[in-house]
């Protein structure tokens, strides 16, 4: 399945996409793409129904019909920086011996073609195509060999980054990464049932359609399964929780010399079954 929430921002329904590429309309059925709704055995009983019998919603998604970020009521949005060899050389940074973990705050989050807001005085705002994975099942020192029956599915997400921000002005992180707009999600949630294997999916973005990025989740240096496991040891995950798991090379900063974006321009990615977002960004 790949499920959705459509409408105007703040007032998001949820919504399936049929064979053709339509909306149905979800909100008989469950409330949210949220939390329990994304439970595996919630997730079995919107698997058997008839879609094609649920109301179809005018438009076609992503042109006239806007679609939020396809997870709701997010609880902790989990970032995991360097975790592909190539853009850690790139970045001039060492392949970590664990996992790097950081947050975006969860204000962060927007639709996949919502504008992407340039920070005032942003000098360094850069782009990361990643794979996001939406926790289904929660779970506290979750084993890595049943870390993927803990996944609910799959989307796209790009960790929009302010890299002055992020890693010349001190402190963590976190200040560079979770500014509003940074948080692009969707187009929607492909459940874990028609993603076999999360570690072969192509994934790519341009910007003003120079593509930049041309990767692989097959070179993660942590995969989907370990990356669950290990954050289930300092936290517990819950229905709803998005891991982005970090980006291949090709961003921003790893060009010579470093491109940053600026407002008017055009950001277009995808990952290969996933969907695609497009995003112009505009200045705050």
């Amino acid at each position: 399945m790949k499920l959705l929430r459509f409408g105007p921002p703040g007032q998001e329904k949820p919504g399936v996409l049929d064979a053709q590429g339509r909306v149905r309309d979800l909100s008989g059925v469950i409330a949210d793409v949220a939390g329990p709704a994304l439970w595996p055995e919630s997730l079995a009983r919107l698997n058997a129904l008839n879609i094609d019998s649920l109301p179809l919603v005018p438009g076609t998604p992503q042109q006239d019909l806007r679609l939020g970020a396809c997870v709701g009521q997010v609880g902790k949005f989990i970032c995991i920086g360097l975790n592909y060899s190539d853009h850690a050389a790139e970045s001039g940074m060492p392949v970590p011996p664990e996992p790097v973990v950081f947050n975006k705050w969860t204000s962060a989050i927007v639709g996949p073609d919502d504008a992407v807001e340039i920070p005032r005085g942003s000098v360094k705002t850069d782009w990361e195509v990643e794979l996001g994975v939406v926790i289904g099942r929660g779970g506290r020192y979750i084993e890595q060999a049943d870390a993927l029956s803990h996944v609910a599915g799959y989307c796209v997400v790009n960790d929009v980054s302010e890299r002055e921000y992020q890693l010349d002005r001190s402190g963590t992180w976190d200040k560079g990464k979770g500014c509003d707009t940074f948080g692009p999600t969707g187009p929607w949630l492909v459940t874990a049932d028609e993603v076999p294997d999360p570690q072969a999916l192509r994934m790519w973005l341009e910007v003003d359609g120079k593509r930049y990025q041309d990767g692989s989740t097959a070179t993660m240096v942590y995969g989907v399964a370990f990356l669950v496991s290990y954050l289930s040891r300092f936290m517990s995950l819950q229905p709803g929780d998005v891991i982005s798991t970090g980006t291949p090379p090709g961003v921003g900063l790893g060009q010579k010399p470093p491109v940053y974006l600026r407002a008017g321009q055009t950001m277009r990615l995808g990952i290969d079954g996933l969907g695609i977002q497009t995003q112009t960004t505009v200045q705050a």
